[in-house]
């Protein structure tokens, strides 16, 4: 049995509306370990070692300048597993260090990876995966709008990831965010009576 078994693992593929979901899910009470949130933290406090990295030009009043750093690794790959290297031991061992904090409460909590299935098999320890989905057209103009980006970098960022069929099928729960927040009311709501079926200890 996984050492994790109370957690949820949230994801998805960039666009398909992943972050709307879980802040809806924190309203109904549910803790959340956010991965980005811990990764944009531990790079803050590694900014001499991202220096030494990279250069100082990378940092701003002892902080890593992110917009710099990103433009960066998004066009080096070499630069981007520099960076990985550095921070993701870091990172996973936050998240499992909260994740054991979690598992004593005997609650499901919620764990938002959005690489949880690129990062394989840093996290397979959590069993359980929750993928957030929309159609291919409706995740590309999420990233154009809200990125300020073209359609050919919208495709890019989209086609870098793994493909939203193949991690519905490795998915143990689905929610559909293709429509208006109404149809995603009623997904959420399908949701958690998945989860209350599950776990006897969900009181929502």
């Amino acid at each position: 049995m996984s050492k994790f078994k109370n957690a949820i693992v949230i994801t998805g593929v960039i666009g398909s509306g992943k972050s709307t979901v879980v802040n809806l899910l924190r309203v109904y009470g549910f803790s959340v370990i956010d991965a980005d949130e811990i990764a944009h933290e531990l790079l803050d406090e590694c900014w001499e070692r991202v220096a030494n990295e990279f250069g100082n030009e990378f940092i701003s009043d002892k902080k890593v300048d992110r917009k710099r750093l990103g433009k960066l690794v998004f066009s080096d790959e070499n630069a981007k597993k520099r960076l990985e290297n550095m921070l993701h031991p870091l990172i996973r061992k936050q998240i499992f260090d909260s994740a054991s904090e979690l598992e004593e409460k005997e609650k499901p909590y919620l764990v938002d990876l959005p690489l949880y299935f690129e990062s394989a098999p840093a996290y397979n320890e959590f069993e359980n995966v929750c993928v957030v989905y929309a159609l291919e057209p409706i995740c590309l103009e999420r990233i154009m709008l809200r990125d300020g980006i073209s359609l050919n970098e919208a495709k890019a960022r989209l086609n870098s990831q793994i493909s939203i069929d193949e991690k519905l099928r490795l998915a143990n729960f689905v929610i559909d965010n293709s429509s208006d927040m109404k149809h995603l009311n009623l997904q959420i709501d399908k949701f958690i009576s998945a989860l209350k079926s599950r776990y006897k200890t969900l009181n929502i």
